[in-house]
């Protein structure tokens, strides 16, 4: 076997492509692993989106990230990470999966459905995008129910139910009541939550306010029909009629997988167990990057407050 490296980063979000650059500056060989595209998260958030960060909160290896309004968009983002892969001249190995890491410290075995690979250390920078939080409700299995959103032209003029109250469902919700759809949202919490972007959130509340998107507060989606959904609201269960369910209710990471390759996790937060100085986890050489680190509390990682534990983890390894 001649696919040996020093290190094996397995996932090239702006997270898997700042610990390649590490790897580069510090002169480890190295191979990013990427089940999809390159930032493959990024290029399946809705077609339209903005950041809520400005551009330099988002630069990785001192590449310059320029835009043309104060956040930068979806589009804006994917032509800027192809620059700095390419700037860094990153080992990018894309649409293929890892399913197995074998192994210990200084022999670690990546296994991929493409092929084998062997390295000193593995970087898991996994991301969390490819798991909702299901509701584990009848009908959810339906194909009208939707965790994800491109963009909001198939649903013009349709009836349309958004669960959550964060910056996706919000998004979600205003995108598709501009395209002519009548907008119901389900929150099970008592409002809109404070931390969506704050040039969105009041036209949120004012669209509420005036009846042109319905909501319900303190309350929950029961059931899934195809033409229909019930509502359990603090006044009662409701029937609304309904075409298609956003169910923008957050993702996790693959628990699953961190297990099977022997990472501990915890069993209420399901946090991984790693160190928070070098983000070594419980197995020696096996390290975590990113929103991976979060366990079920993925919204307090970002890219811009996760750009440093590449560096850390590097720091460990020199």
């Amino acid at each position: 076997m001649n696919n040996k490296y020093d290190v094996i980063i397995i996932g090239a979000g702006p997270i898997g492509l700042a610990c390649g650059i590490e790897a580069v500056k510090r002169n480890f060989s190295h191979l990013i692993i990427e089940k999809g595209c390159l930032v493959n998260s990024i290029f399946h958030y809705p077609t339209n989106m903005t950041f809520f960060s400005t551009s330099e909160r988002l630069e990785i290896g001192d590449v310059p990230f320029v835009s043309h309004g104060d956040k930068p968009t979806r589009r804006e983002a994917l032509e800027y990470y192809r620059r700095v892969k390419g700037s860094w001249n990153l080992n990018v190995n894309t649409y293929e999966k890892v399913s197995e890491i074998k192994g210990e410290k200084e022999n670690y075995l990546v296994v991929t459905n493409k092929g084998a690979y062997q390295c000193r250390y593995v970087i898991l920078a996994t991301g969390f995008y490819d798991f909702p939080n299901l509701l584990n409700i009848p009908g959810e299995n339906l194909l009208k129910v939707k965790h994800y959103f491109n963009e909001a032209h198939p649903y013009a003029y349709l009836k349309i139910i958004v669960i959550g109250a964060a910056n996706s469902a919000v998004d979600v919700a205003l995108e598709t009541y501009r395209r002519g759809s009548e907008v119901t949202m389900v929150v099970r919490e008592n409002g809109i939550k404070e931390s969506v972007k704050y040039w969105v959130r009041p036209d949120i509340i004012n669209r509420i306010k005036e009846g042109s998107i319905k909501a319900y507060f303190n309350s929950n989606l029961v059931d899934i029909r195809e033409n229909a959904v019930d509502v359990q609201t603090p006044e009662g269960l409701i029937t609304i009629p309904n075409d298609f369910v956003f169910a923008m209710t957050g993702y996790h990471s693959d628990f699953e997988f961190l297990e099977k390759i022997g990472v501990e996790i915890s069993s209420n937060e399901k946090l991984p167990c790693f160190n928070p100085d070098t983000f070594e986890t419980n197995k020696e050489g096996l390290f975590l990057a990113g929103v991976v680190c979060g366990g079920m509390d993925t919204g307090k990682l970002f890219i811009e407050n996760s750009r440093y534990h590449a560096v850390n983890i590097f720091n460990r390894l020199k």
